[in-house]
């Protein structure tokens, strides 16, 4: 029996050891729930978004919005919060983000926000001259 608790230990310590401890924080791609996008944007301007969601608990922290510009045209939004792992109060909490675009070119923009699945909630946005 002693050998038996003796294996089944040295089996299971790498296993738990593997898992997250405590205070260790790591980033996640969180999904957005609205998108303000301001009227007005012209080609010298320097054109931002807002974008509102929802943390499931208290141990996300928003940390940044990146900005991938993948054509002239469609530019895609990650925004990433800090999580850390341990003892979490279960509320919902708001965040808002300001997201620098950048200056633009004239013409119809799509804006994708994406949620990390591999979905988006896709915006427009219209540079004027």
């Amino acid at each position: 029996m002693k050998t038996l608790l003796i294996m089944m230990s040295a089996f299971l310590i790498p296993v738990f050891s593997s898992f997250a401890k405590e205070g260790d924080v790591h980033e996640k791609i969180v999904p957005v729930n609205d998108v303000y996008i301001p009227n007005g944007f012209d080609s010298g301007s320097d054109v931002f978004v807002v974008v509102n969601g929802w943390f499931p608990h208290s141990c996300y922290q928003l940390k940044e919005a990146r900005v991938d510009h993948i054509g002239s045209s469609l530019h895609e939004v990650r925004t990433i919060a800090n999580v850390t792992e341990g003892l979490c109060l279960t509320v919902i909490v708001p965040f808002h983000k300001e997201v620098q675009l950048g200056r633009l070119n004239i013409g119809e923009h799509k804006v994708r926000f994406m949620n990390g699945d591999g979905t988006y909630m896709e915006k427009s946005l219209t540079i004027e001259q």
